[in-house]
This record gives C-alpha cells, structure tokens and sequence, in this order.
C-alpha cells in the first residue's frame, strides 16, 4: 500500500496556523466497478468525495506513537464517483500530532511536525482496467476556515473564510498552492481495525442562565450551535463539568493540568440565515456550557461521542440507586473511549495504563472492545525500552517512564491479554504481545529485592486522611498474580510454564513471611486485606476468615469507603465471594461521604476520580461495580475461555429483582424464580447446592432450591 503514494504537506510551519485544506480533480470516462480510497491525515483528517463526506466517523486518524506505527483508513468510495471531472478533498487537523501544550511533554515528541497526509484511490473499471489517483505535488493545498484548533484545547472557526464548494469539482483552485512533499511520520503504516469514534447520540441543551446551558449528562464531545446573527458575531464556547454555587461555570477545575486556555471553541458568523456548526479537530469532557455572545436566535445541542462499539451487555434491578450507578459506569466508560480508553475526557485525554486495568473487566462485560485493546496493547508495546519498562501513558510523547509506572500500573500489560482469552477464548493478543510480555516480566525482576517490588504508584486516590495501603504489599500481589498469568499463558500457547510457575511460589511465600503473621489481617486497612484475599494470597482456609474480619471493619467505619482504586478493585469480590455482599451493598448506597450513592445524590452522571468531587468527574477508574451488578448480583460468572458459565447471584435484602445480559447469555431473578437462558452449559450455586444445566433456557424455584 502507498507504494507510489507520497507524503505531502500546506507548508513546513513550527506553530498552529489554520487547518489545510487538500484537493485532486480528475477525469474518469469509464464505468466504475469498484473504487477504495486509502488515506492517512495527521494528526486528523476529515475526506470528501466530489463534495460528500466519505464517512461519518470523526476524530480519525487514530492517535498513536506515530514514529513507530501509522494507521490508515480505508473506505468504498464506489458509489460518489462518477463519469466525467471528480474531486477528492481532505482537511486536516493537528490532534496530538502537531501540538503546543507543554504538559507529558506533547509539545516535544520525536514525532512532532507539521500536518501531512498520504492517499491512494484504487479505481477498478468493469472493462477491467485500473486506476490510482495518489498523493503527489499535483494536488492543490490552501487554509480552511478553521483557523486554529488543538484537541485537547478547542477550535475556532471563523465562518467568514469558508467556501462551500471549496471541495466540489467545480471549484476553482487556480489561486491555491501547490502541495510540497514532506517527510513521512517514521512510522508503520498500518490499515484501521478498529471501530471508529461517531457522533453516538445528541442532547438538547436547557438554559438556566448566566449564560450556561445544561445538556443534563457529563459527556465526550462538543457543542452543536444553531444560530442566525449578523456577520462577525463571535460566538464564544466554554465547557465545564460542574457549576459554582452562583450557577457560573467551573472551567477551572478543568484547567489544572494543561492551562488556563483549554476546553474552548469559538465560532465568527457569517451572517448568511441560519448557521449550524460544531468543532471538528476537538473534543471536551463536559455537562455545562457557557455561551457568550450568542445572537436572539440560538440553539446548542451536546453531541456525545465515543467510540462505536457494540454492546454486548445489559443490566438492571429493583433499586435505582444501582440502576444509576450502572449508567454512570458505562457513561464514564464510554466517554474514556474516545480511540483510547483515556482516564477522563477532560483534563488529560491521556491513556493510563492502571486506569484502563481496574476498569477492563466490565468494560469487557458492557461491550465488544477486544480489537481496540489489542490496537492500544500495541499503543503499549511501542512504548517498551530495550529493558522492558513500559509507560504509564499509552501512546507517550515520552514522558511518563519515572513516575507513574509500577506494577499496579503496567500490570495491564500482562492482565488484558490474558482478560481477553478469559472473556471471548481469543488467545491472539497473548499469542501476539508474548515476546514483549516476558520482556517485561524480566524487567520487573529487575525492580525486584527478596522478591518483593515497590514502585510507581499504589493505591490511589484513596478518601482524604485514611490509612494508605503500603505500596509494597500491592506491588508484590501483582508481581505475584503477574507470574501466575504467564504461567497460564504460557500453557495455553504451548510453552513451559515451570519458570513463571516457581516464581509465583517464590513470590507469594515471600508475602507471606513479610505481611501475614499471627495476626494474618494485615492490619486493620482494608485495601490490604481485600487485596490479599483477591490475589490469593491468604490460604484458601484463611480467606474467608479475613472477609469476615473485612467486613467488621466497614461496619465498625459505618460502611464507608477507606480505600483508593485498588482496594475499590479487590473489595467487590473479596466480600461478596465468601458471603458478605450485603456489607458491599450498604457501602455502595451509604448516601455519607466517601460513597458510590454521594456522587449520584450529588448530581454526578458519571463516576468521578476523587470522592470529594473536587478533580475530574468523569473517571471509570471506580467502575469494578459495575463487573459486581454483573457477576455478583445478577450472578453471572464467566468461567476461563468463555468455555461455560457458573450462575451464582447474591439475593441482596434491598432488592426484589435482577437482570443482567452478557452476549447470548441472560440471567433474571426475583423472589419467586432463578432464569437462566444461555448459550452455554454451566451450573447454578445457590443456597449451597450445585445443579448443572445445558445451554438453553431453564427456570428454577426458589421455594424449590430451597428445600
């Protein structure tokens, strides 16, 4: 592919200048019987055929170490060409390829450069002759309208510039430049499998004064406007997740990382009727937007995107409480999937490792994500040194190897690809990052003394003043559980796994003889407990004596959360495993701070990084209860290999019913029946009996079971 094409650009700039516009007229005198375009814009493109989007997809290219790999997209152009003079067009954006932003150095990759793009049009004719129109110094560049956008700031569009028929092959482009050749980005090209991001779904804004506009979720996207005003109204757009107390926005809150100037768009009028317009090259994290100098008439829509994956998971029951937990879960989720499972959508746009790790689980239960965690294990992969550390941060510009990384971080690494055959039997992503995986088990060896580890970060964001779990104690788990994965993985491709095996023995007997004494509880914090009983570091007879003890002390706390992402991580299974999911449950809807029900009672559509509301509010790194509605209280457990299912739901005391779906698997119950419709065999344990059933639909008694 692109063997002809060339690399070509506006001009060789060093600072954001208007996005460019690209265009190549042509003749075809034939019938065409098939026709696919090739394109790779960067940082981001949008392309058109004889004036006609070729898509409605946004936000591509996909963002990744560019000097390492490149993703093109391909797209059957077929049906918009036609005989006589045709126009290929593409206007390109900055996104993370050519930015200014100092912070995680994004202004100083080795990638760094100004906006270019490759094309092949690959035209087949029924006589049987072929065509390629390529990229080349023959095609014509100018400015765009869009006269300065970055993703992770905003975009301003000055409507004034913009000729509609700047992409139609009518057009006259005598006065345009000449495209000149560039340098390529250095990387792999490589052709696009993974779903693409979309406009998912629009909400119609609400005014509630001082400018602001509420479309009533915390989202990913941008402001649609609809406005007739007169020519040169500016139009000025800033975002906000929360408001202050006298109902002005809070950008700010927003601001603390990349700058003052961020989350912004702005839109200059061309006063021709009615204007619709939304940014193109940047998207936002945000519920509020305050809109100044809006003319009389106007309309703002919200418009979420993410990317289109399909659902593969359901759930509901009788408490609404959980029932919003669950939407705010796959809410947060869904708009930390913009190309990248991000941590939130606002601030940072950055891919962590840890947060991606906590979250995966359900996000493996709610929708069909193997093909972009493959794309961004390779996202990962590029980022792994000659020693085998890994990033924190997924594609990096560079930063993020000295702080942030360890164990509870890079951890994703090893645990997604194995996640991956243990929810859908797919064993090419462990087939496929192996070599790398076993090198980054050697550099974790290397981090290691008396088989313990201790670096990078540990349990986060844990609630203001309680007991941090040591680090050490979460580090060792998951070199532990790290070793017993690739042991696992190791058979399953058919490699000895005796190394990996003895080392998990070294290392868990190494645990035990530092943290688990006479008094095997580890003290009184919870994150170190749930986190020894998750990672099966307590014997099989101690462990459901710690969840008892576990238990207590969120009772004696008042059934408040003490713990950060980890321990919020292991405590969901911890408890619920060995008969305390009520003490999760009252946790979970305790409507005190630090709470799940605090956030929702305060207003929050989204999970959010901290319990106190003060940061972001819309992280998914708090969504393991969103795997417990699935596993533990609509009961269905995935067995390893997606081979068979074990059903084993938790009948909580608040609830009279619960449903959940995964694939072609659906399990409901409520005080009178247990029914299990799957694809799969398995066996139902409840009240301590265990009944095995064959795919299909089935309903028990619950008087019944329990006789």
């Amino acid at each position: 592919m692109f063997e002809n094409a060339r690399w070509i650009a506006r001009e060789d700039i060093k600072e954001i200048k208007p996005a460019p516009l690209f265009r190549k007229s042509f003749d075809i005198k034939r019938t065409v019987k098939s026709a696919k375009m090739h394109i790779c814009g960067l940082g981001l493109a949008l392309s058109y055929v004889n004036g006609k989007n070729v898509s409605n997809e946004v936000l591509t290219t996909p963002f990744t170490k560019y000097d390492s790999r490149v993703i093109y997209n391909t797209y059957d152009v077929t049906d918009l060409l036609k005989t006589g003079k045709n126009t290929v067009a593409c206007i390109l954006g900055n996104g993370c390829y050519f930015v200014t932003y100092w912070r995680w150095d994004y202004n100083k990759p080795t990638w760094l450069h100004h906006p270019k793009l490759i094309f092949q049009l690959d035209i087949e004719y029924t006589d049987a002759t072929r065509e390629q129109i390529l990229s080349d110094t023959s095609w014509k560049t100018a400015d765009s309208a869009i006269i300065y956008n970055e993703t992770k700031r905003g975009e301003v569009f000055d409507a004034r510039l913009y000729n509609k028929d700047w992409n139609l092959p009518l057009f006259d482009d005598s006065s345009w430049d000449f495209a000149f050749i560039c340098r390529s980005p250095g990387g792999i090209l490589k052709e696009r499998n993974i779903p693409p991001i979309r406009v998912i779904k629009q909400l119609k804004a609400k005014y509630i004064g001082n400018n602001v506009y509420d479309i009533g979720e915390n989202i990913s996207g941008w402001a649609r406007i609809r406005a007739v005003g007169k020519r040169g109204t500016e139009i000025s757009l800033r975002y906000s997740e929360v408001l202050h107390d006298d109902g002005t926005i809070a950008p700010e809150q927003l601001n603390t990382i990349v700058g003052s100037d961020t989350h912004f768009d702005k839109y200059i009028m061309r006063g021709e009727g009615e204007e619709s317009w939304a940014p193109s090259f940047a998207y936002h994290g945000f519920r509020y937007v305050e809109a100044i100098g809006a003319p009389e008439q106007f309309e703002l829509i919200g418009e979420m995107i993410h990317t289109d994956f399909d659902v593969i998971g359901e759930f509901i029951c009788s408490d609404e409480m959980l029932n919003k937990i669950h939407a705010a879960s796959q809410r947060a989720t869904l708009s930390n999937f913009v190309g990248l499972p991000t941590d939130c959508p606002q601030r940072e746009q950055n891919a962590w490792t840890g947060d991606a790790l906590i979250s995966a689980e359900q996000t493996l239960m709610n929708y069909d994500v193997v093909s972009s965690y493959k794309k961004w294990l390779y996202d990962i992969k590029d980022t792994q040194r000659p020693s085998g550390q890994i990033c924190c941060i997924a594609p990096t510009s560079g930063w993020g190897y000295n702080w942030g990384s360890g164990p509870a971080w890079d951890s994703a690494y090893i645990y997604l690809p194995y996640y991956i055959y243990y929810y859908t039997s797919d064993i090419s992503a462990i087939e496929e990052f192996w070599d790398s995986m076993v090198l980054y088990m050697d550099f974790m060896e290397s981090m290691s003394e008396n088989n313990l580890v201790c670096f990078g970060l540990g349990d986060w964001c844990a609630p203001k003043g309680v007991e941090i779990c040591p680090t050490v104690i979460t580090d060792t788990a998951y070199f532990y559980m790290d070793n017993k994965i690739m042991a696992s993985c190791a058979k399953l491709l058919g490699k000895d796994s005796s190394f990996y095996q003895r080392r998990a023995n070294e290392i868990k007997a190494a645990f035990r003889h530092s943290f688990i004494h006479k008094d095997f509880y580890l003290g009184n914090n919870t994150c170190a407990i749930a986190c020894a009983i998750y990672q099966d570091l307590y014997t099989d007879d101690e462990k459901p004596i710690a969840a008892k003890y576990l238990s207590d002390i969120l009772s004696i706390k008042g059934y408040h959360i003490d713990c950060g992402i980890l321990g919020m991580k292991y405590i969901f299974t911890a408890l619920s495993e060995y008969g305390y999911a009520d003490t999760i449950y009252k946790m979970v809807v305790n409507s005190e701070y630090p709470s799940y029900a605090y956030w929702i009672n305060n207003g929050m559509t989204t999970l959010c990084e901290t319990w106190d509301m003060k940061f972001s509010c819309n992280h998914h790194m708090y969504s393991e209860i969103d795997m417990w509605l699935y596993k533990h209280i609509a009961g269905i457990h995935i067995e390893k290999g997606a081979k068979s299912i074990t059903v084993k739901p938790c009948f909580l005391k608040g609830l009279s019913f619960a449903k959940g779906r995964h694939k072609n698997i659906e399990v409901f119950w409520d005080k009178k029946q247990i029914k299990i419709n799957s694809n799969l065999n398995g066996k139902l344990l409840v009240y301590n009996k265990e009944i095995a059933f064959d795919a299909g639909e089935h309903i028990f008694s619950r008087n019944q079971l329990i006789e």
